[in-house]
């Protein structure tokens, strides 16, 4: 899954109110506008192969669209993606409706879980979804996840969002599965979306600022970065 396409403003749910769960055959079309790079894609390229320091990992990308982020990862990351439309069949992608199925990808376990531009669409959803990938860490392991800041001064609805909550209501409720580490902006800008000047870009690609006031009116999503819990 990704993030939405600039301009593109929309009811988060059907004229009657209902939460509507887009399935395959959209996610088949939509996921194709992301084989190239977009800003959050390479930022969080940046983020995992700075924490990996060059070990050798293995890597879950959840809701991995064509599988763009591969392409970002050192080698020494091993990839393996899942989402509900796979083009090209590969034995690191499996395809699978991510709010039927559970999330796992056989009986393996990741250092690396990355949901990026996925807990958007996960509607009633959310607490199993973070049960199950709290199930996926290996000791010492890290959850990645991006949440979009539904505050930002000039919030955008895109149609097919099914949980649009604050982020103090999505903070308090990853923090019961996992640890979090580190919050921050994946980027800040004033019309919402990823900054699209290049030097807005370069800039904002390489550090990671949290400023009081400002990033809760600006940033226009966050990076979670989480350790599993400790067990009780």
């Amino acid at each position: 899954m990704n993030e939405p396409a600039d301009g593109q403003d929309f009811s988060a749910r059907d004229g009657s109110g209902a939460v509507k769960y887009y399935k395959r055959d959209f996610w088949s079309e939509e996921n194709l506008k992301f084989t190239r790079p977009h800003f959050r894609l390479e930022k969080s390229s940046r983020v995992i192969n700075k924490m990996a320091h060059g070990r050798e990992c293995d890597l879950l990308d959840v809701g991995c669209g064509p599988a763009t982020l591969m392409g970002l990862l050192e080698a020494n990351i091993h990839y393996y993606g899942i989402d509900i439309a796979i083009h090209e069949p590969a034995p690191y992608l499996l395809e699978a409706d991510l709010l039927e199925a559970p999330i796992r990808f056989g009986d393996r376990q990741f250092d690396f879980v990355l949901a990026q531009g996925v807990f958007e669409y996960v509607g009633e959803f959310q607490s199993k979804k973070f049960a199950e990938i709290s199930e996926l860490l290996r000791q010492g392991g890290r959850f990645i996840v991006s949440y979009t800041n539904f505050g930002h001064h000039r919030k955008r609805l895109y149609r097919p969002y099914s949980n649009v909550q604050p982020m103090s209501d999505f903070r308090e409720s990853l923090a019961r599965y996992f640890q979090i580490d580190r919050c921050f902006p994946v980027a800040h800008n004033w019309h919402h979306g990823a900054p699209q000047k290049k030097w807005l870009q370069a800039i904002q690609m390489n550090v990671h600022p949290n400023i009081p006031v400002i990033s809760p009116m600006l940033a226009s999503e966050y990076f979670f970065i989480c350790s599993p819990r400790a067990a009780q």
